[in-house]
């Protein structure tokens, strides 16, 4: 079972750390990020299944809670600010215990609204202990997300009425492609969550920027197929991992 530490003054701002199975050493991180379309209705138990089999894996997995829309004092850009606070906590962590955690191999493990968080954290300004993004059935366009009504209006408490066009640019990882770190994107071509030709769009923006991008479609998955350790589109996963982690 994981322990929760906090990495802020705030409730939501915490981590349930799971402990690496049969570590001989500073074992690799994987950093996982919910979805929910950022509402605080939905927590970070959701990533619990990904969390115990990447910990059953000899990973040492930080499941991060945020401060989400609602009553919880989240939206634009305080959540994602929430994201930068908990990895800075990771890198000091793995400072002060050398032995526990290897900063060279912090994989981001992002779903949904989580990868939007995750994709945007590879750009942060300051920099990243994320050494590479896994994104499953991403936000990657708000502005096509608000038009459409997905996540029944999730957009609007995220950022606010009548976001700019510069705002709907800078929250939104199509329009400004992660390019400096390996990533991988997988997306169920079934998802009723968020339409697959949104992570079409953005694979097709990071090439167009000059990255890389390994890009999966998995056919007949759904939105929460991709994190479901049984499923195929997790073997994708674990794959990637295997190989970058």
């Amino acid at each position: 079972m994981p322990t929760t530490v906090s990495y802020g003054d705030h409730p939501s701002r915490s981590v349930h750390r799971w402990e690496p199975e049969g570590a001989g050493g500073p074992a690799p991180v994987a950093v996982l990020l919910h979805g929910g379309w950022w509402r605080d209705r939905h927590d970070a138990a959701l990533m619990d299944p990904p969390a115990r089999d990447l910990a059953s894996a000899g990973w040492a997995v930080w499941n991060i809670e945020y401060r989400r829309t609602g009553d919880d004092g989240g939206g634009w850009p305080q959540t994602l600010d929430d994201v930068g606070d908990a990895l800075a906590y990771l890198a000091d962590a793995a400072a002060r215990e050398p032995e526990r955690y290897d900063l060279g191999r912090v994989v981001c493990v992002g779903h949904s609204a989580g990868a939007h968080l995750a994709l945007l954290n590879g750009l942060a300004e300051g920099g990243t202990p994320v050494t590479s993004v896994v994104a499953l059935a991403p936000v990657t366009d708000l502005e096509r997300s608000a038009l459409a009504g997905l996540g029944e209006g999730a957009v609007v408490p995220f950022l606010g009425p009548d976001p700019t066009a510069e705002l709907y640019r800078v929250s939104s990882p199509v329009r400004r492609p992660l390019t400096g770190l390996p990533q991988l994107v997988v997306h169920g071509d079934a998802d009723q969550r968020v339409p697959v030709e949104h992570s079409r769009a953005y694979a097709d923006a990071v090439r167009a920027a000059g990255g890389t991008v390994e890009y999966h479609e998995v056919a007949g998955a759904d939105h929460f197929a991709v994190i479901d350790p049984r499923g195929p589109a997790w073997e994708v996963v674990r794959a990637y991992l295997a190989r970058t982690g």
